[in-house]
């Protein structure tokens, strides 16, 4: 016999934003990818089937930046004044580190770090056909600026 579980009903809104001040916000995300030997050349080479894997995945995270609203529920539309995404390559990995500007009421923590998630899971996707291995990790907040709460930095 299995128990009825009731929860409580919590009022579900976006959050309160008109008595903030316009401030300018930046926060930096980090992610990683490990990937195979092949995967890497083929990578290094720019020889992947589908085309070039780090401009692809660059393009997939700026557009994730500006989509976060459609994606995750409560989170502010908000203008985006500038993305920026570099990855950089060694033996075993790919380090993605966004970089997520505007100028406003709100912070830009989410669609930094959705713009790694999708960086990353887009080199997934144009690399599977070669290592079904790949393991995407840490990804987290390195650092943010402005608002409110103040800064903040791993």
């Amino acid at each position: 016999m299995s128990k009825k579980i009731i929860m409580k009903q919590d009022t579900i809104k976006v959050s309160d934003i008109s008595k903030k001040k316009i401030t300018k916000r930046t926060a930096v995300s980090e992610g990683f990818i490990t990937l195979s030997d092949d995967a890497i050349k083929i990578i290094e080479t720019n020889q992947n089937k589908k085309g070039n894997v780090i401009a692809v995945a660059k393009i997939a995270g700026i557009m994730a930046a500006k989509q976060t609203p459609s994606l995750i529920p409560l989170t502010h539309i908000i203008q985006i004044d500038d993305v920026e995404i570099n990855i950089t390559l060694n033996k075993t990995k790919l380090r993605c580190e966004t970089t997520v500007t505007s100028l406003g009421k709100t912070g830009v923590e989410i669609e930094s770090l959705l713009a790694t998630e999708i960086c990353l899971l887009t080199i997934y996707d144009m690399c599977k056909y070669i290592d079904k291995s790949m393991i995407i990790s840490d990804i987290k907040l390195i650092k943010k600026t402005g608002g409110k709460s103040g800064d903040y930095s791993r």
